[in-house]
């Protein structure tokens, strides 16, 4: 069959990769178009659009950019009239993704839907939208099904396809000698994927670096960038950038500052000590204060539903803070030891690995129907 595949942000392009492979092994005559990024393409298919140009976060930024948001959406749906792919399948965001769904909808096309829209974080009504213009909803949330019955949607939910990933990684026991680390305990940064995210969060992390001396701090880079990119947000700060091994850099750290994102969830499913940060545009984030119903952004305390990892937005995102937890993550056993306790529950929570392939299946099974 002929899939076309949507993912517009990093986390989308690693949940696509490995949808596509769960689908090779159900379909061996899959073929792939798709927009998202190097693990995709590294599946085979063809790449239409990176999603390094279009990837915008925030209301503000999303208005400065909207030419080329525009033009992307223009190219997507012309490219997928002229593919007439058995299934499209578009994978989370949304702000893009729910207006291609609607566009294949009236063009006869079946369509399907991973990883859900946070509609029940905000204007939950577009849950209406999402049942005229989406066929089949397979969800990676265990709260979602609850959420989307109120509505009187059946979704599927197929597990996190995190588990998935996290399964499939093996250590590199050369990690260290590869990269020349010394022999100190590591702390990790995760400054996103984004161009406003690093920008906004790396020059704090750089200069939290400068307090913890017996510490050596390493950057985990998106593969969209350069080391030269992150060097201007750190100074004069040594703090070595590793490319394509976030996993191995945080089995080896001893704990984590993590921009709130898919990456929150992935350090916890590692079992690393983390505190989450965030800084969005102030204009953005006030629209989002009058908009959001959620009581935490990090994914680790929305699905525990309480406090597990020290979530620090806008102005409690400062370097005094950051310090001051990151001193309690590293010296504090007690303290560690409750997050380790918590992430034991989270595990439980999560279930177990197999979310592509379930999808996968219930992709063919519904393509195959129609």
């Amino acid at each position: 069959m002929k899939y076309y595949l949507v993912a517009g942000e990093a986390s989308g392009d690693l949940h696509g990769a490995n949808l596509m492979k769960a689908l090779k092994e159900k379909d061996a005559n899959a073929e792939f178009r798709f927009f998202g990024g190097d693990l995709m393409a590294a599946e085979g298919g063809t790449l239409v659009k990176h999603y390094e140009d279009m990837a915008f976060m925030g209301f503000v930024e999303v208005v400065a950019n909207l030419r080329t948001i525009m033009k992307n959406m223009n190219l997507c749906k012309k490219d997928i009239l002229s593919y007439r792919p058995d299934v499209l399948v578009l994978i989370d965001f949304p702000g893009f993704n729910l207006k291609i769904a609607d566009f294949a909808k009236k063009n006869g096309l079946l369509v399907c839907y991973y990883i859900s829209p946070k509609v029940w974080a905000w204007n939950q009504k577009r849950v209406l939208k999402i049942k005229k213009v989406v066929d089949h909803m397979f969800c990676i949330l265990p709260f979602e099904v609850d959420f989307y019955k109120q509505w009187g949607m059946d979704i599927d939910y197929v597990g996190n396809p995190l588990l998935d990933a996290v399964a499939a990684f093996t250590p590199d026991p050369d990690f260290l000698k590869k990269h020349i680390l010394p022999a100190k305990k590591i702390v990790a940064l995760l400054p996103g994927s984004r161009k406003q995210e690093i920008s906004r969060l790396l020059p704090d992390m750089a200069k939290v670096a400068q307090r913890f001396t017996n510490y050596q701090f390493v950057i985990a880079g998106a593969p969209t960038f350069d080391t030269e990119y992150y060097r201007q947000f750190i100074g004069g700060t040594h703090i070595p950038v590793v490319f394509n091994a976030t996993y191995d850099l945080l089995s080896n750290a001893e704990a984590a500052i993590v921009a709130s994102g898919t990456a929150t969830l992935e350090t916890a499913l590692l079992n690393v000590p983390q505190v989450v940060v965030y800084k969005g545009n102030k204009v953005t984030i006030g629209i989002a204060k009058m908009l959001v119903k959620i009581k935490f952004i990090s994914l680790v305390n929305l699905i525990m539903d309480k406090d597990v990892v020290k979530e620090l937005i806008q102005q409690d995102c400062n370097i005094h803070n950051i310090s001051n937890e990151l001193d309690k993550l590293v010296g504090l056993d007690a303290y560690r030891n409750q997050m380790f306790a918590n992430y034991d529950l989270l595990d439980e929570r999560m279930g177990q690995p197999g979310a592509s392939a379930k999808t996968a299946g219930l992709i063919i099974k519904y393509a195959t129907k129609k």
